[in-house]
Protein backbone atom coordinates (compact mmCIF):
# COMPACT_ATOMS: atom_id res chain seq x y z
CA UNK A 1 0.00 0.00 0.00
CA UNK A 2 1.22 3.31 -1.12
CA UNK A 3 -0.89 6.25 0.67
CA UNK A 4 0.02 10.21 1.25
CA UNK A 5 -1.85 11.97 3.67
CA UNK A 6 -2.69 15.25 5.23
CA UNK A 7 -4.56 16.13 8.42
CA UNK A 8 -5.09 19.82 9.05
CA UNK A 9 -6.74 21.77 11.74
CA UNK A 10 -6.14 24.51 14.60
CA UNK A 11 -4.82 23.69 17.77
CA UNK A 12 -6.91 21.76 20.39
CA UNK A 13 -8.94 20.03 17.76
CA UNK A 14 -7.14 16.43 18.07
CA UNK A 15 -5.25 16.68 15.01
CA UNK A 16 -1.76 15.48 16.22
CA UNK A 17 -3.68 12.18 17.61
CA UNK A 18 -5.67 11.31 14.60
CA UNK A 19 -2.15 11.30 12.89
CA UNK A 20 -0.82 9.15 15.45
CA UNK A 21 -3.24 6.89 14.94
CA UNK A 22 -3.60 6.31 11.33
CA UNK A 23 0.69 6.02 12.01
CA UNK A 24 0.04 3.21 14.53
CA UNK A 25 -2.17 1.80 12.04
CA UNK A 26 0.49 1.67 9.27
CA UNK A 27 3.09 0.54 12.07
CA UNK A 28 0.27 -2.55 12.70
CA UNK A 29 0.87 -3.93 9.49
CA UNK A 30 4.79 -3.35 9.46
CA UNK A 31 4.56 -0.57 6.70
CA UNK A 32 6.91 2.03 6.30
CA UNK A 33 6.05 4.92 7.82
CA UNK A 34 6.93 8.93 7.70
CA UNK A 35 5.49 11.63 9.12
CA UNK A 36 5.99 15.42 10.01
CA UNK A 37 4.08 17.53 12.24
CA UNK A 38 3.37 20.96 12.70
CA UNK A 39 2.31 21.57 16.41
CA UNK A 40 4.36 25.30 17.99
CA UNK A 41 1.21 27.14 17.01
CA UNK A 42 -1.38 24.67 18.71
CA UNK A 43 -1.30 25.88 22.00
CA UNK A 44 -2.83 29.20 20.64
CA UNK A 45 -5.74 27.94 18.11
CA UNK A 46 -3.14 28.58 15.13
CA UNK A 47 -2.59 26.23 12.23
CA UNK A 48 -1.67 22.35 12.72
CA UNK A 49 -0.66 20.00 9.90
CA UNK A 50 1.04 16.27 9.94
CA UNK A 51 2.30 14.78 6.72
CA UNK A 52 1.75 10.52 6.94
CA UNK A 53 3.62 9.12 4.12
CA UNK A 54 2.79 5.72 4.22
CA UNK A 55 4.52 2.69 1.91
CA UNK A 56 7.96 2.59 0.13
CA UNK A 57 9.80 5.11 -1.74
CA UNK A 58 9.59 8.05 0.18
CA UNK A 59 12.20 10.07 0.72
CA UNK A 60 11.51 12.65 3.29
CA UNK A 61 8.23 12.83 5.74
CA UNK A 62 6.60 16.05 3.53
CA UNK A 63 4.44 15.11 0.58
CA UNK A 64 5.32 17.22 -2.35
CA UNK A 65 2.56 19.50 -3.98
CA UNK A 66 0.07 17.74 -5.85
CA UNK A 67 0.64 14.14 -4.59
CA UNK A 68 -1.71 13.42 -1.77
CA UNK A 69 -3.84 10.98 -1.89
CA UNK A 70 -6.10 12.36 1.16
CA UNK A 71 -6.56 15.41 3.10
CA UNK A 72 -8.56 15.41 6.34
CA UNK A 73 -9.31 18.91 6.98
CA UNK A 74 -10.78 19.76 10.58
CA UNK A 75 -11.30 22.92 9.55
CA UNK A 76 -12.45 24.54 5.92
CA UNK A 77 -10.24 27.44 5.99
CA UNK A 78 -7.26 24.82 6.76
CA UNK A 79 -8.13 22.42 4.12
CA UNK A 80 -8.27 25.13 1.24
CA UNK A 81 -4.70 26.05 2.73
CA UNK A 82 -3.18 22.38 1.98
CA UNK A 83 -5.54 22.11 -1.10
CA UNK A 84 -2.23 22.59 -3.45
CA UNK A 85 -0.77 19.39 -1.86
CA UNK A 86 -3.91 17.37 -2.83
CA UNK A 87 -3.39 15.37 -6.48
CA UNK A 88 -6.17 15.72 -9.20
CA UNK A 89 -8.26 12.21 -8.44
CA UNK A 90 -7.55 12.65 -4.67
CA UNK A 91 -10.59 13.23 -2.00
CA UNK A 92 -10.81 15.85 1.16
CA UNK A 93 -13.08 14.80 3.75
CA UNK A 94 -13.67 18.29 5.87
CA UNK A 95 -15.55 19.54 8.72
CA UNK A 96 -17.90 21.80 7.93
CA UNK A 97 -17.41 23.66 11.23
CA UNK A 98 -14.96 27.11 10.91
CA UNK A 99 -12.41 28.22 13.38
CA UNK A 100 -12.21 31.90 13.30
CA UNK A 101 -8.43 32.50 12.97
CA UNK A 102 -6.94 35.62 15.06
CA UNK A 103 -6.50 37.82 12.36
CA UNK A 104 -9.62 37.77 11.48
CA UNK A 105 -11.44 37.72 15.34
CA UNK A 106 -9.14 40.82 15.05
CA UNK A 107 -10.49 42.54 12.09
CA UNK A 108 -7.20 42.41 10.62
CA UNK A 109 -8.50 40.04 7.54
CA UNK A 110 -11.52 38.34 6.29
CA UNK A 111 -12.75 34.98 6.69
CA UNK A 112 -16.07 33.34 5.08
CA UNK A 113 -16.39 29.74 5.66
CA UNK A 114 -19.29 29.09 3.38
CA UNK A 115 -16.93 30.37 0.82
CA UNK A 116 -14.56 27.94 1.84
CA UNK A 117 -16.87 25.21 1.75
CA UNK A 118 -18.27 25.97 -2.13
CA UNK A 119 -14.48 26.10 -2.87
CA UNK A 120 -13.72 23.08 -2.01
CA UNK A 121 -16.39 21.80 -3.84
CA UNK A 122 -16.23 23.73 -6.83
CA UNK A 123 -12.52 22.35 -7.42
CA UNK A 124 -12.13 18.78 -5.44
CA UNK A 125 -14.35 16.03 -7.31
CA UNK A 126 -14.21 13.93 -4.10
CA UNK A 127 -15.03 16.08 -1.10
CA UNK A 128 -17.16 14.89 1.73
CA UNK A 129 -18.55 17.53 4.19
CA UNK A 130 -18.56 16.06 7.74
CA UNK A 131 -21.20 17.61 9.67
CA UNK A 132 -18.45 17.57 13.67
CA UNK A 133 -21.23 19.50 15.33
CA UNK A 134 -23.88 17.13 14.83
CA UNK A 135 -21.89 14.01 15.17
CA UNK A 136 -19.91 15.74 18.21
CA UNK A 137 -23.30 16.40 19.94
CA UNK A 138 -24.93 13.46 18.86
CA UNK A 139 -22.18 11.35 20.42
CA UNK A 140 -21.61 14.08 23.62
CA UNK A 141 -18.44 15.11 23.11
CA UNK A 142 -16.28 17.74 21.40
CA UNK A 143 -12.87 15.53 21.80
CA UNK A 144 -13.82 13.01 19.67
CA UNK A 145 -14.22 15.16 16.35
CA UNK A 146 -10.79 13.55 15.06
CA UNK A 147 -12.19 9.66 15.45
CA UNK A 148 -15.13 11.08 13.43
CA UNK A 149 -12.95 12.25 10.74
CA UNK A 150 -10.91 9.44 10.14
CA UNK A 151 -14.55 7.32 10.12
CA UNK A 152 -15.21 9.64 7.67
CA UNK A 153 -12.06 9.04 5.54
CA UNK A 154 -12.47 5.01 6.47
CA UNK A 155 -15.82 5.34 4.82
CA UNK A 156 -14.83 7.40 2.11
CA UNK A 157 -12.32 4.38 1.11
CA UNK A 158 -9.21 6.83 0.59
CA UNK A 159 -7.30 6.42 4.20
CA UNK A 160 -6.28 2.79 2.78
CA UNK A 161 -7.44 0.79 6.27
CA UNK A 162 -10.16 -1.17 6.93
CA UNK A 163 -12.09 -0.81 10.15
CA UNK A 164 -10.48 -3.82 12.41
CA UNK A 165 -7.24 -1.82 11.56
CA UNK A 166 -8.57 1.25 13.55
CA UNK A 167 -10.43 -0.64 15.91
CA UNK A 168 -7.41 -2.14 17.10
CA UNK A 169 -5.35 0.65 17.16
CA UNK A 170 -8.12 2.83 19.50
CA UNK A 171 -7.97 -0.20 21.73
CA UNK A 172 -4.05 0.03 22.19
CA UNK A 173 -4.29 3.76 22.23
CA UNK A 174 -6.96 4.75 23.88
CA UNK A 175 -7.61 5.07 27.43
CA UNK A 176 -10.65 2.36 28.63
CA UNK A 177 -12.83 4.69 29.84
CA UNK A 178 -13.21 6.31 26.36
CA UNK A 179 -12.70 3.66 24.14
CA UNK A 180 -16.65 2.92 23.44
CA UNK A 181 -16.93 6.60 22.85
CA UNK A 182 -14.14 6.52 20.15
CA UNK A 183 -15.27 2.92 18.59
CA UNK A 184 -19.07 4.77 18.12
CA UNK A 185 -16.85 8.06 16.81
CA UNK A 186 -15.50 5.57 14.15
CA UNK A 187 -18.71 4.10 12.99
CA UNK A 188 -20.75 7.37 13.45
CA UNK A 189 -20.41 8.08 9.64
CA UNK A 190 -21.97 4.63 8.78
CA UNK A 191 -24.49 4.71 10.97
CA UNK A 192 -26.17 8.28 10.62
Amino acid sequence: MRKEIILCGVGGQGTILASRLIASAAMNRDLPILTAETIGMAQRGGSVFSHIRIGEGAGSPLIPKGKADLIIGFEPGEAVRQLPFLKPDGTIVVNKRPVMPVSASLGQSAYNPQAMLDYLRQNVRHVILVDGDKATAALGSSKVLNVVLLGAALESGALGFSEEDLQKVLQERVPERFLELNRKALSWMRNR
